[in-house]
């Protein structure tokens, strides 16, 4: 790639030239990107007890649930792990895309449909060896979610068509399509009150961490968070990425390959929403079947834009989410709450966290200041 470095960098990040004029400006840049996920926070607390209070429940027997059941006892933070285990991946497949520029919501189909291809390509092959065939289930869970994103990614970049208006309507299809095939020519004729598909077999199942009652997935998402940062920040595709992302008219003058970057960064999102679902068949259903929709792939959503998509800042993100969800059922037993009340706050996180996104560079105190 030939381009004119001082141009592609500028591009990138076209405050760097402010640095040698205000050398807190970076730490100010960092403390605003904290700030605002912890403000929305914050809000969202204050409303959501409000909402609380106009049920006659109490916010503070609320939170202190919230901890009990999330992070209280050895056994709430496994719990909570296991949770957050298929949410590193899913935040992941919103998070990479948007490196680019795009607002892609659509790992919920890709997650099922990475699930029901894991298990289609396991069945034929349940005499052979569990490593081969886990690998051939990881293989082929990565392809079908990669397939899946990558075709928004395609329409947005060879037809300029809207990628979160056509994410979204790819999921819907995908668990549609996942419904009909579990549902239809798939179903283990057994499965009489949940339609699944026949089982990969105990044997084949992904064991848990030695000393510990969680799944590999865990190790996995967080790896595939680190990675996908290193991808990011430390390589060349990475900075092609980021100038793509960062102004797009740029980066086609220096003649990066922008269409191309685009089908890739969906179709890498893909993957890994397609090998959460792998590891949720593998390790925790044994089939493929309803319980994978599960809304993993919406949460991933709010949990990326918590992140401000980025893929450290997405490990600490998934797991206090995932607490969350893992006290929906201490929540339900002792506050007479219906699971809808952790949606509920989900909601108003994510209301206030797109709205903390309009602050950014109007606050005075975190801009670039001139040189005394």
């Amino acid at each position: 790639m030939t381009a004119a470095p001082a141009d592609i960098q500028a591009a990138a990040a076209p405050t760097e030239s402010v640095r040698p004029a205000d050398p807190w400006y970076p730490l100010r840049r960092t403390l605003e990107a904290i700030a605002a996920p912890l403000a929305a926070l914050c809000l969202a607390a204050i409303v959501f007890s409000v909402f609380l209070l106009a049920m006659g429940q109490s916010p503070a027997e609320f939170i202190d649930l919230i901890w009990r059941g999330a992070f209280g006892s050895w056994f709430s933070l496994q719990n909570t792990l296991q949770r957050a285990a298929p949410l590193f991946l899913t935040a992941l497949c919103v998070a990479l895309p948007a490196q680019i520029g795009l607002v892609v919501i659509g790992g919920e189909g890709a997650l099922v449909l990475g699930g029901l291809a894991a298990t289609v390509v396991a069945l034929p092959m349940l005499s052979l060896p569990q490593p081969i065939i886990l690998l051939a289930m990881g293989i082929a869970g990565a392809a079908a979610g990669a397939f899946w994103i990558g075709i928004t990614g395609w329409l947005r970049a060879k037809r300029g068509v809207n990628e979160t208006i056509v994410s979204l309507v790819m999921a819907y299809i995908g668990i549609a399509l996942f419904n009909h095939l579990v549902e239809g020519p798939l179903r283990d004729p057994s499965s009489l009150n949940k339609p699944s598909t026949f089982g990969i077999g105990d044997e084949n199942m992904l064991g848990t961490i030695p000393g510990l009652d969680l799944h590999p997935g865990l190790p996995l998402g967080i790896l595939a968070c680190v990675l996908v940062w290193v991808l990011i920040t430390r390589t060349s595709l990475g900075f092609s990425i980021r100038v793509t992302g960062g102004n797009l008219r740029a980066a086609q003058l220096q003649g990066l390959a922008v269409d191309r970057l685009m089908i890739l960064v969906c179709a890498l999102g893909g993957a890994c929403a397609g090998l959460a679902g792998m590891i949720e068949v593998a390790a925790v259903q044994g089939n493929a079947n309803a319980s994978l929709n599960a809304g993993y792939g919406y949460t991933g959503i709010l949990i990326a834009f918590l992140a401000r998509h980025n893929p450290i800042a997405i490990i600490p993100m998934a797991v206090l989410l995932g607490g969350i969800g893992a006290a929906g059922g201490l929540l339900q037993r002792r506050m007479d709450l219906p699971d809808a009340t952790v949606l509920v706050l989900e909601g108003l996180i994510f209301v206030f966290i797109l709205a903390s996104e309009t602050l950014f560079g109007r606050i005075a105190w975190f801009q670039p200041r001139a040189s005394s």
